[in-house]
C-alpha cells in the first residue's frame, strides 16, 4: 500500500511538472515580440518618460496591426542578437539591422527598407576632417555591429586604435570627454545626435560603407516573414511608412 502511495505522488509530482513547463513555454501566437537595442535613436530607443519610441518601433507597431497581431518589444543585448532570435525569445530583429552576407546565413530577411552608411563623427572643433587623418588616433564604435564589420573590410582597421562599447550612447559620451577621437556610427544615429545637440559633432567628409536595414527573421519561419512583407508593402502602398519615416527622418526616405 505504501508503495502504491508513493507511486502515485510520484506521478501526481511529474504530471504538475510536465503541465507547469508547458504553460510556462507556450506562447501567444497573437503577439510578436520584437528585439530591439533600445539605446538606437532615432530607430529604437527610450524617451524622457522612459517609453520606448522611434522609427522602427512605430513601423513595426503598424506592421503588426496590419497582421492583426499585437506587439511587444524586448530589449536585448544586441551582441546577442542572433542567439535571442533563434532561441524563440523574440520573433523578430527590428531596429536599425543591417543586412550583410554574414548575417543571410543566421536569419532570414524582409526587402530592405531603408538606405544607411556607416560614418565617422567626431567633435566639431577636432582638426580631423577625412578618414586617413584617423591614423593612430582613437575611435570608438558599438560592439558586434555593422559599425565593427565596416572597419574591419577598411584600410583604417590597422591604423586606429580602436575600443568597442555596448552601446552608441556610451561611444559618444567618451567622445564628448575627448577620451575618443571620434566614433564609426550608422549615418541616421548620427544625423539624429547632430540635430539634438546642434554644434557638438561634425561627420568626417567621407563613409566607410554603404548599407541597407532589414528585418530579421528565425530561419525556417518563412511564413512570418512573408506575413510581415506584405504588410510592410501595404504600408508603403498606402502611405503609413512615408509618414512614419517623415516624423522620425525629416523625409519619406523608405524604399519602396
Amino acid at each position: 500500500m505504501r508503495k502504491k502511495a508513493i507511486l502515485l505522488l510520484f506521478i501526481s509530482i511529474c504530471m504538475i511538472v510536465v503541465a507547469g513547463c508547458s504553460s510556462s513555454g507556450s506562447k501567444d501566437d497573437d503577439t510578436i515580440i520584437v528585439g530591439i537595442d533600445d539605446k538606437f535613436a532615432p530607430m529604437g530607443f527610450r524617451d524622457e518618460q522612459n517609453e520606448i519610441v522611434g522609427f522602427d518601433i512605430d513601423y513595426a507597431r503598424a506592421a503588426a496591426e496590419k497582421m492583426g497581431k499585437e506587439v511587444t518589444f524586448q530589449p536585448i543585448d544586441w551582441s546577442s542578437k542572433e542567439s535571442e532570435l533563434n532561441s524563440g525569445r523574440i520573433d523578430m530583429i527590428w531596429n536599425g539591422y543591417t543586412i550583410t552576407d554574414e548575417r543571410k546565413e543566421k536569419v532570414l530577411f524582409t526587402k530592405p527598407y531603408l538606405e544607411n552608411s556607416q560614418v565617422v563623427i567626431a567633435l566639431a572643433n577636432s582638426p580631423i576632417t577625412k578618414l586617413d587623418e584617423l591614423d593612430g588616433k582613437n575611435v570608438g564604435l558599438q560592439a558586434l555591429s555593422s559599425a565593427a564589420d565596416a572597419l574591419a573590410a577598411s584600410p583604417l582597421k590597422d591604423k586606429v586604435k580602436a575600443s568597442e562599447f555596448k552601446d552608441n550612447v556610451l561611444a559618444l559620451t567618451d567622445l564628448k570627454t575627448t577620451r575618443l577621437d571620434a566614433v564609426i556610427i550608422d549615418e541616421v544615429v548620427a544625423r539624429y545626435y547632430m540635430g539634438k545637440e546642434e554644434g557638438t559633432y561634425k561627420l568626417l567628409d567621407e563613409s566607410l560603407a554603404p548599407e541597407q536595414y532589414g528585418i530579421g527573421i528565425k530561419k525556417g519561419n518563412e511564413a512570418l516573414l512573408n506575413d510581415l512583407q506584405k504588410a510592410l508593402d501595404e504600408l508603403n502602398a498606402d502611405g503609413t511608412a512615408a509618414e512614419i519615416s517623415t516624423k522620425w527622418l525629416g523625409e519619406d526616405k523608405v524604399l519602396k
